[in-house]
């Protein structure tokens, strides 16, 4: 991520846990439907998984550099 900015940081994760949290909840819907579409299951948790990867590095990006 080019721009350092705290703020910019701060909305982007917070539009990355709301995309998360969305599909999540589209997620549990298919597998709980009787109707399996199962690559379409699987790209969604592949999905979930790297939104899950870009939140903790942009958490990683709010916390200060502290030398020891």
């Amino acid at each position: 991520m080019q721009n350092e900015d705290p703020a910019v940081i701060a909305r982007r994760l917070t539009e990355l846990r709301i995309e998360h949290r969305d599909l999540d909840a589209a997620i549990a819907r298919l597998a709980a439907d009787g109707y399996r579409d199962e690559l379409q299951l699987t790209r969604l948790k592949k999905r979930k998984l790297r939104l899950k990867d870009m939140i903790a590095y942009l958490e990683s990006k709010l916390i200060p550099d502290l030398d020891a």
